[in-house]
């Protein structure tokens, strides 16, 4: 098929793409689809296979001029797009994105046929110049504290939960069973507030009255009525400004038995681990580790939100919608419903489908945008990884892990895993790259609690 091809350059990383089809593939394929009407149709007069084509043009030549021209921007729209992919063009129409044809043309034999496409294809953005990126790294160092936090966390978690004795009062940290009701004037329960078999532990407020210092002092199977004025601001809409009479009645008080920081406890937690002093040399390590990486991606998300400044482009809208539609379903299986249903419940509760998703899953905008400019990176940079330095990130987790490097090995016998893991290869060494071509200041200090809980800026 004779095909001559035209691109032009449309906003937000569109492309017109302008096809012309030679006019002897056009009367070509025009005789083509009139044989094979000829073969099926049947028509009074006429054994089936033996109507002429002049009687069925004059019967049906809108009809098969229209299906001829159909056929011919198919298979033009294949050859022009086969031959992108295989050269790999920047004119490559996005996989979610299909072509929309500007005006279905009218096939007239002996003359070409021209018609246009538009569609979205990859953003093009070209990172040329770094200089006036700066990127402040937070100065976090490991402390005793954070180690003693690690320690302890580690003893909670492997505490054992007990019934506290009849006669001890419920105290700061216990886990309390209560039920409760709101109280009218008179004193009488409020039938639609009762709950019961509420469970929580007191000094966290994770209960809506927020009765934690209330139930402080109480005993198992004691009664108190409480009353409580809620300020103006109060978070619970249902309670700011009013005052509010509660009974609770606590059923149960349990504490958690905590162990001892021993060697037994380090067993009990690894058997690899002899000794606490082996625990504590491996959470040290482990932190340390997850101190690197977290530094590296404070500095990766400064230097990408830099450049997204500095090289402006905007997004094709098929590429964002699929990216929230995946976002929306992602949030719809948290909550273990349908998209479908979902919507409806957030057009129920008056929210914006868009905020929710904004909400949940952070600016899809600036994280496509992100992404292109790391793809775009890798790409002009030629950016590779060796056999060699994979199995050095293999040596790497295994490390980490506290696993062998063949078990390593064999989690990553899957293509899809060991893809991934390459591309994070790629992305770390182009971000080595990148981080001795700028400048790096030294940032605030900060804790490394502070750092893990979003402090860094």
């Amino acid at each position: 098929m004779k095909v001559t091809k035209k691109t032009e350059k449309l906003e937000n990383s569109a492309v017109k793409l302008t096809v012309t089809v030679g006019k002897d593939d056009v009367d070509a394929q025009y005789k083509d689809t009139v044989a094979k009407c000829v073969k099926n149709v049947q028509i009074p007069g006429f054994r089936k296979g033996k109507v002429p084509a002049s009687i069925l043009e004059q019967k049906y030549g809108e009809a098969l001029r229209a299906d001829a021209a159909s056929e011919l921007i198919e298979k033009a729209l294949e050859s022009v797009f086969a031959e992108y992919d295989e050269k790999k063009s920047d004119n490559r129409p996005l996989p979610y994105a299909q072509p929309v044809i500007d005006k279905v043309p009218e096939l007239k034999a002996g003359e070409d046929l021209k018609f246009s496409v538009t569609y979205d294809v990859f953003p093009k953005v070209s990172v040329t110049d770094l200089s006036g990126i700066e990127v402040k790294e937070p100065q976090v160092s490991i402390s005793d504290d954070d180690l003693k936090g690690e320690l302890e966390a580690i003893r909670e978690r492997n505490a054992m939960v007990i019934d506290r004795k009849d006669d001890e009062p419920a105290a700061k940290d216990d886990i309390v069973t209560v039920n409760y009701c709101e109280l009218d004037e008179a004193g009488a329960e409020i039938e639609n507030t009762k709950r019961q078999d509420f469970v929580f532990t007191v000094g966290t407020e994770q209960n809506i009255y927020k009765f934690d210092d209330e139930v402080i002092g109480m005993k198992k199977n004691e009664s108190k009525d409480i009353t409580k004025t809620y300020a103006e601001d109060f978070a619970d809409k249902d309670l700011a400004g009013k005052t509010k009479k509660i009974r609770v009645t606590v059923t149960a008080i349990k504490i958690r038995d905590l162990p001892e920081l021993d060697d037994e406890l380090a067993q009990d937690v690894n058997e690899k681990y002899k000794t606490l002093d082996d625990m504590k040399a491996d959470i040290k390590k482990n932190m340390e580790s997850a101190l690197e990486n977290k530094l590296k991606e404070v500095k990766s998300n400064a230097l990408i939100e830099q450049l997204i400044e500095k090289y402006p482009f905007d997004l094709p809208k098929s590429m964002l919608d699929a990216e929230l539609n995946h976002r929306w379903n992602m949030i719809a299986q948290q909550f273990q419903t349908t998209p479908e249903q979902l919507e409806k419940m957030i057009a129920a509760s008056q929210q914006k489908k868009e905020d929710m998703i904004t909400q949940w899953t952070g600016d899809a905008g600036k994280m496509l945008k992100g992404r292109i400019i790391v793809e775009s990176l890798l790409k002009d940079r030629n950016i590779s990884v060796t056999p060699e330095e994979i199995d050095a990130e293999y040596a790497k987790i295994a490390d980490g892990a506290g696993i062998t490097v063949e078990e390593v090995k064999k989690h990553y016998a899957d293509a899809t895993k060991k893809e991934y893991l390459i591309d994070d290869a790629k992305e770390q060494k182009l971000y080595t790259q990148l981080f001795s071509e700028i400048k790096i200041s030294k940032g605030e200090k900060l804790s490394f609690k502070d750092l893990f809980n979003g402090k860094a800026q």
